[in-house]
C-alpha cells in the first residue's frame, strides 16, 4: 500500500516481512546517501530567490511558479530545512505567548527562572509532539490511528488562557495561592501544577471524542457554535494584549490594588526596572506600535518567507528599538543557563475541582476546531477530504491531540492544539512535504534547548510583546468570524442563534464580575463550594457561555425553509439536479434525481 494511504502499522511480522523490511532499509539508505552526497539531493533546481524576493513598488513581479511538493515527494535537503525553519518561525510567537502570559503577572506570577523554563519547554514539547502528529501509526489490532500523517503541527492552545486567568484570580481570592500582607499575589507554582494536572485528567474528553463519527461531531458542534466561540476567545485575549501594550498586565496597571506595595508598582513593570514609566505612557504606545506596524509592512512589501513570519519580524524590530532605548533588562539573560530541557523545574500536580468543567469545555472546542484544521491541511496538501482515509486522519488527529495534552501535562505544559496558520505556509510555499514538517520539529526543539534564547524572549518588554500579541489575538477572533461566514447561511434562524449567544458572551467578556454575587455560600462543604466556583468560572468566561447557548439553541430551534424553496413549492415546481451539476426547476412530475 502506498505510504500516503497506508500508514505504518505496529504489529509483529513474519520472515517474509522482515526480508521485505531489509530491502526497504537498503533502499532508504541509498536515498539518504543520494540526498547528502549529490547536488541534486542537497540543493536541487528550486528557485530559492522566490522565497526571499520582496514585493516592492515599481518592481516587476516574478512569473516563477514554484513546484508543488506532495506529502511524500522527494525534495532537496536544503529546501526541506529552509521551509522547516519557515514553519518553525511562523509558529514561534504562538508557542511562546501562552507560557509567557500564564506564568507572568496575569497568571501564576512565577519567578523569572520558571518563566524561562516554561518558554523553553513549550518549544521542546511542541517540536516533539508535532512529530507525533506528522508520523501516524495504526494502534495494534484496531482500526484506529495515532497521528494525522500530514504536515500538521501543534503548539500551546490559546483556548486555555481565559479559563486559566479566571482560575488564578479565583485561587488567589480563596487562598489556594498565596498573597502578600498587602494582598499582592505571590508566586504560585501550586496553582500552575493544579492547572496542568486538571488538564491531564480532562484530556480524556478529547480522547473519547476521537472515537465518535466525524459527522456526529459536526452535527453537535457546527460552525454556528464553534465560530462565535473562537471569536470570543480572541476578543477576550485582545484585552490581555492591550494591557501589555500599555505597559503590563500586573499590579502596575492599577497600583492602588497593590496596597502597601503601591509605590513599588507606581511605574511599569516596577520602579526598579530599566526605563520604567507609568502605565499608559506614550512611549509604551509607540514601542508596541513599532511591532504592530512592522507586521503590516511585511505583509505589503515582504517576500513570501517574510509574510509568513511577519509576526516574528514585528517582534524583532520592536526588540531592537527597545534595546536601543534602554528598555531591556539584561540580568535575566546573563543569569540564565546555556541549555535547558524538560523537568528542570517541576510543579506539584493536583486536580482543582472548579477547573474540571471549564477545561472539559475547552477540549470539546479544540476537538471541533481540529476537524476543520485537519480538513484545511488536507485541502492545501491536495489530499482526500472525504472517505475512509480522510476520516482516519481526523480520528488519528483527535486521538493524538488528547494523548499529546496528557503527555504535555506530564512535561509541565498546558494543553496542546494544532496551529492553523501553518496551513497558510503550505499554501504559500506549495510544500506539504512531511520532511519539511520534521525539520520544523527539529528547529523548535533546538530553540527550546538553548535556554539563553528563552531568557531573551522572557526579557522582551511588555509593550513590545503586547503590540505583537494584540495582532496575534485579533487573528484568532478573525478566524472565528471566518468559520461563521464559511459554514453558516445567514438566515433568520442563524442570526437569532448568534444574537442570543453573542449577547451573553459579550456581556460576560466585558463585565466578567457580573456573577460574583449570585452564590453566597460560606459553609464547610468544600465539594459544594468547589462546584459553585466551577459554575462561576464558566459563567464569567464569555466563550463558554456563548458555546453553551449557541449549541442549545441550534439543537432546539427547528430548521426554517428558505424563501426560494417556499416560492418553488408555491407554484408547484420541483428542483432537479441536471447532469451539469446545476439546480433547475421543472414543472409537473418529479424526476428520479429531484430534491424537494
Amino acid at each position: 500500500m502506498d505510504e500516503d494511504h497506508g500508514p505504518d502499522t505496529i504489529s509483529p511480522g513474519n520472515t517474509a516481512q522482515r526480508n521485505g523490511m531489509g530491502k526497504r532499509i537498503k533502499v532508504r539508505l541509498g536515498n539518504v546517501r543520494h540526498a547528502f552526497t549529490t547536488r541534486d539531493g542537497l540543493v536541487g533546481d528550486y528557485d530559492y530567490g522566490f522565497l526571499l524576493r520582496p514585493n516592492l513598488p515599481f518592481m516587476k513581479n516574478s512569473t516563477y511558479r514554484s513546484p508543488f511538493f506532495g506529502l511524500n515527494d522527494k525534495m532537496p535537503v536544503c529546501l526541506g530545512l529552509l521551509l522547516g525553519l519557515q514553519h518553525a518561525l511562523a509558529m514561534l510567537a504562538g508557542v511562546i505567548t501562552p507560557p509567557l502570559i500564564l506564568s507572568g503577572t496575569g497568571g501564576a506570577n512565577l519567578d523569572q527562572s520558571q518563566q524561562q523554563y516554561l518558554v523553553s519547554t513549550a518549544l521542546i514539547v511542541s517540536g516533539i509532539l508535532s512529530a507525533v502528529q506528522i508520523n501516524r501509526f495504526r494502534v495494534l489490532k484496531t482500526p484506529y490511528f495515532i497521528g494525522t500523517g500530514v504536515l500538521s503541527v501543534v503548539g500551546i492552545s490559546f483556548s486555555i488562557i481565559p479559563i486559566a486567568q479566571g482560575a488564578f484570580k479565583q485561587m488567589y481570592a480563596n487562598g489556594f495561592c498565596p498573597s502578600g500582607e498587602a494582598g499582592a499575589p505571590l508566586p504560585c507554582p501550586k496553582g500552575y501544577g493544579a492547572l496542568i494536572g486538571t488538564s491531564a485528567v480532562c484530556a480524556l474528553t478529547e480522547i473519547l471524542i476521537s472515537f465518535l463519527p466525524t459527522r456526529f461531531l459536526l452535527r453537535i458542534f457546527p460552525p454556528i457554535v464553534t465560530g462565535p466561540t473562537v471569536m470570543l476567545i480572541g476578543i477576550h485575549l485582545i484585552e490581555s494584549g492591550f494591557r501589555n501594550w500599555m505597559g503590563g498586565s500586573g499590579p502596575c496597571a492599577n497600583p492602588a490594588s497593590a496596597g502597601d506595595q503601591a509605590s513599588f508598582f507606581a511605574l511599569c513593570p516596577h520602579i526598579n526596572a530599566p526605563h520604567a514609566l507609568p502605565w499608559g505612557s506614550p512611549e509604551y504606545l509607540g514601542l508596541g506600535f513599532s511591532a504592530f506596524i512592522t507586521i503590516i509592512l511585511c505583509e505589503r512589501f515582504g517576500s513570501p518567507i517574510m509574510k509568513s513570519t511577519s509576526v516574528i519580524w514585528g517582534l524583532l524590530v520592536g526588540c531592537i528599538i527597545a534595546a536601543a532605548c534602554g528598555y531591556f533588562d539584561q540580568s535575566g539573560i546573563d543569569s540564565a543557563p546555556v541549555a535547558s530541557f524538560i523537568w528542570v523545574h517541576t510543579f506539584p500536580l493536583s486536580v482543582y475541582g472548579p477547573l474540571v468543567l471549564p477545561i472539559m469545555a475547552v477540549f470539546i472546542i479544540c476537538a471541533t476546531e481540529a476537524v476543520g484544521d485537519i480538513t484545511a491541511t488536507c485541502d492545501v496538501s491536495r489530499l482526500e477530504m472525504e472517505g475512509s482515509i480522510y476520516e482516519s486522519r481526523v480520528q488519528g488527529g483527535l486521538l493524538t491531540d488528547g494523548i499529546n495534552s496528557i503527555i504535555a501535562a506530564m512535561m509541565t505544559m498546558t494543553p496542546m492544539s494544532r496551529f492553523a496558520q501553518n496551513n497558510g505556509v503550505i499554501a504559500l510555499t506549495r510544500c506539504a512535504n512531511r520532511k519539511a514538517g520534521l525539520a520544523c520539529c527539529f528547529f523548535l526543539v533546538i530553540m527550546g534547548v538553548f535556554a539563553k534564547f528563552a531568557a531573551a524572549l522572557v526579557a522582551i518588554p511588555s509593550a513590545v510583546l503586547g503590540g505583537m500579541t494584540t495582532f496575534l489575538f485579533a487573528a484568532v477572533a478573525v478566524s472565528g468570524m471566518a468559520i461563521i461566514s464559511r459554514g453558516t447561511d445567514f438566515n433568520r434562524r442563524t442570526r437569532f442563534i448568534l444574537t442570543a449567544g453573542l449577547a451573553l458572551g459579550y456581556g460576560a467578556t466585558l463585565l466578567p464580575t457580573y456573577f460574583d454575587n449570585i452564590f453566597t455560600y460560606s459553609g464547610d462543604n468544600h465539594s459544594l463550594e468547589g462546584f459553585l466556583d466551577a459554575i462561576i468560572l464558566i459563567m464569567e468566561t464569555g466563550f463558554a457561555v456563548t458555546a453553551a447557548v449557541c449549541m442549545a439553541l441550534n439543537l432546539a430551534l427547528p430548521e426554517e425553509m428558505e424563501e426560494d424553496d417556499i416560492d418553488v413549492q408555491a407554484v408547484g415546481l420541483t428542483r432537479v439536479n441536471t447532469p451539469s451539476g446545476k439546480d433547475e426547476v421543472a414543472q409537473g412530475r418529479e424526476s428520479p434525481n429531484s430534491v424537494t
